[in-house]
């Protein structure tokens, strides 16, 4: 297994390594979400660009059944276009904290380099191929060029190691997973996160997760503390 600092893979007219305004603050965040006003449903079919009103309408339109019973009709496409846009909208919503948090973290410690906000790991599956997974956020201790914001982390650090009554060795910082919301109740992802967790803590990394709503499964809260 190993580690690596990742770049950011995600188009941006921003350069990555600047000092952002509120303005552009707000923008790195909104810019995923925007995506979803170009959502179209595909209907159940191969197309990558969705269907728009017209081929939605001409689609059902010509099938002899679905025209009869009325179902080419433009407020079902809205309903198609609003289930799959919501779906579509936590996920960018997820994708926009992600960035927002990680940058945060980049200005606050004065980092000389973005990848120290960044980690990732190698892992082999079950099919002896090398896979990539990436956290969303670093805290590396002994790259804070910020001397309230290094003295912060540590104690935070201390406080959460004591409150966790978890006795470690000196930490390099702490890795996050950020969310939006955490409400899957999907196995294989939660342990998954678990696994990261774990590989985080064995390179001397406080696992955290960072949630931003107060959408939480009681049964997460439970397995994750």
């Amino acid at each position: 297994m190993n580690v690596i600092p990742y770049l950011c893979n995600y188009n941006s007219r921003y350069y990555i390594f600047q000092h952002m305004d509120n303005n552009e603050l707000i923008e790195l965040f909104v810019t995923p979400i925007r995506e979803c006003v170009n959502y179209k449903p595909q209907f159940g079919n191969s197309v990558s660009k969705g269907y728009s009103l017209p081929d939605f309408l001409n689609l059902y339109g010509q099938d002899p059944f679905y025209s009869w019973i009325g179902l080419d009709s433009p407020y079902l496409y809205a309903a198609h276009k609003a289930a799959g846009s919501m779906t579509s909208v936590y996920r960018q919503i997820g994708i926009g904290c992600e960035r927002l948090f990680r940058q945060i973290i980049f200005e606050q410690a004065k980092y000389e380099k973005y990848t120290y906000s960044q980690w990732g790991y190698t892992a082999k599956t079950k099919a002896g191929r090398d896979k990539y997974l990436a956290l969303d956020g670093r805290i590396e201790l002994g790259e804070i060029r910020n001397p309230n914001v290094k003295i912060k982390a540590e104690l935070w650090i201390c406080d959460f190691l004591t409150k966790l009554e978890v006795k470690a060795g000196q930490l390099n910082g702490a890795v996050f997973e950020v969310r939006q919301g955490y409400k899957s109740k999907d196995s294989k992802r939660q342990n998954g996160d678990l696994d990261k967790a774990a590989v985080a803590y064995s390179y001397n990394y406080l696992p955290v997760f960072t949630i931003f709503s107060s959408q939480i499964d009681k049964g997460h809260r439970t397995s994750l503390s």
